[in-house]
């Protein structure tokens, strides 16, 4: 099937769309994060563990971000073991509720998803229930999940475009 120069332009853009949007939501968990009272601490009854394989070597550390009802809720940087490939986080003490994972590879530790030329991502990302790799954003109905006491535990699936 041959494309015009028009539609691969269109694709290109939806790649960089995706990036860009992956990109500043994980770099913004800093400056978005809200602390917890006492009080929330006090009706979580729930612990979520995420285990996030395929991931394509040990170089840098896994980023993750936790969202509840499509607000961020927590953010983590996580070791990646070197002999499975894999990294296990555990949040303690959360709410019963709806909530989705985004997560990428930072493979050189900068603190961004970084991409090609064409917008497509050169680093590993992966979200809750696992959508398919595409251009652009799944939206949070697309990865969210429930969070049931006493615990849930999700798998993430990392994908990488080369």
């Amino acid at each position: 099937m041959m494309y015009s120069l028009a539609h691969k332009r269109k694709r290109i853009v939806c790649a960089v769309l995706l990036c860009a949007s992956f990109a500043v939501s994980i770099q913004c968990y800093g400056a978005q994060a809200k602390l917890r009272s006492a009080s929330d601490y006090a009706e979580a009854t729930a612990s979520l563990t995420v285990v996030i394989t395929g991931v394509r070597n040990a170089n840098g550390k896994i980023r993750l971000a936790l969202y509840q009802e499509s607000k961020l809720s927590a953010f983590r940087l996580v070791d990646i073991d070197v002999h499975s490939l894999t990294a296990t986080v555990v949040f303690n003490r959360l709410s019963q509720g709806v909530y989705a994972v985004y997560v990428f590879h930072d493979e050189n530790m900068d603190g961004r998803l970084n991409a090609n030329f064409f917008g497509i991502p050169t680093e590993g990302y992966g979200m809750s229930n696992n959508p398919r790799k595409r251009a652009g954003k799944p939206g949070f109905d697309e990865t969210d999940f429930h969070v049931n006491p006493p615990a849930t535990t999700i798998e993430i699936k990392m994908i990488y475009w080369k």
